[in-house]
């Protein structure tokens, strides 16, 4: 099965990019923002503004049917 890159809807701060990112690398999201954050602010704010904006447009939304939510009874169960 391959993997794919999408938003997530439940991990979501902004628009789901850096939750659907360390969903697809198997690394925590909160790192994730943590690195895009401090790449960011290195670099004058706009240059990492601008790359989330444009992943958010470009990476597609997770599907219903992978919408998975831990601890929600109507996918564990």
């Amino acid at each position: 099965m391959q993997k794919k890159l999408y938003r997530l809807k439940y991990d979501s701060k902004i628009c789901g990019v850096c939750g659907g990112i360390g969903k697809f690398l198997n690394i925590d999201a909160t790192l994730i923002r943590l690195i895009w954050i401090v790449v960011s602010v290195f670099t004058s704010g706009v240059p990492g503004v601008l790359a989330y904006f444009i992943c958010a447009v470009v990476i597609p939304e997770e599907p219903a049917d992978e919408d998975y939510r831990p601890g929600n009874p109507s996918v564990d169960a």
